[in-house]
């Protein structure tokens, strides 16, 4: 089944698994423009999204790490479709349904999973561990998810063996928990790995830097891992070359594929 992969920018991606059509983490801020991250924080947007809300294609539904300014901004709020479904953590599925009229935003707990049908063939999103900050610090910080999209057939003799599989890793640190994701789940064809060393006031590092980055594709071992969240705010810290110097030195660099911003590439 195709598996094709088109970057807007940060963590904001478009997948075409089979007949469905997901949304990841939307952002479509312009640059000079300011995400909000709570406690008064903001971060200023460095690059223009590549398409804009109005130019995306019909969607099954939107997967969201978790609810900061730079992964569901104000313009997500006021022009995505409300009656979408939204796969989320119950932190941001709360929000999500109030305020914002979002009424079929669903939210996961972690191992928790849902299944959509479509055109014989079914869609698994599970949640899985992330971990945004060490400590008291990660309760301070909104509930992260990774999530793991599994792609099978609905009947026939093949019915239920897992045809694509697909790791988005979230705005998580490399830890135990995402040890446990390579040991449950050890034949990942993709995986959108967030990066960008995010650093807050104070020095608190919030995100996976290129060497964690590496880590967890030594864990991992993806067939192929596309790099994001690195270049679009000014709280990142880690450059993508700080990625891609990493997994060269250490003998992984051929699992990693760069895809520019409003490049769409498709993986076998």
């Amino acid at each position: 089944m195709p598996l094709s992969l088109t970057f807007i920018g940060n963590a904001t991606v478009l997948l075409r698994l089979g007949p469905f059509t997901l949304l990841t983490d939307p952002n479509f801020l312009h640059a000079g423009q300011r995400a909000h991250l709570g406690y008064g924080l903001t971060s200023r947007r460095l690059k223009d999204p590549a398409m804009e809300i109005a130019d995306l294609p019909p969607l099954d539904a939107v997967v969201l790490s978790h609810l900061h300014g730079d992964h569901w901004d104000r313009e997500a709020r006021r022009g995505l479709d409300r009656s979408l479904p939204v796969v989320t953590t119950p932190h941001a599925a709360r929000r999500l349904q109030g305020l914002a009229g979002f009424r079929r935003a669903v939210g996961l707990e972690t191992w928790e999973s849902l299944t959509q049908a479509k055109d014989g063939q079914l869609l698994r999103v599970h949640s899985l561990p992330g971990r945004h900050a060490p400590g008291l610090a990660g309760r301070l910080l909104p509930p992260v998810m990774g999530s793991l999209l599994e792609l099978s057939p609905e009947r026939g003799p093949r019915s239920g063996e897992v045809q694509q599989r697909v790791y988005l890793t979230g705005d998580t640190l490399m830890y135990d928990g995402v040890r446990e994701v390579a040991r449950r789940f050890p034949d990942v064809d993709l995986a959108v790995v967030h990066l960008g060393g995010t650093t807050l006031p104070g020095g608190l590092v919030v995100t996976m830097d290129g060497v964690q980055g590496a880590d967890l594709l030594e864990a991992v071992r993806p067939r192929q891992a596309v790099p994001v969240h690195v270049d679009d705010y000014t709280v990142f810290r880690s450059p993508l070359s700080a990625f891609t110097g990493e997994v060269a030195r250490r003998g992984l660099g051929d699992l990693v594929r760069v895809v520019e911003r409003g490049e769409t590439v498709t993986f076998g």
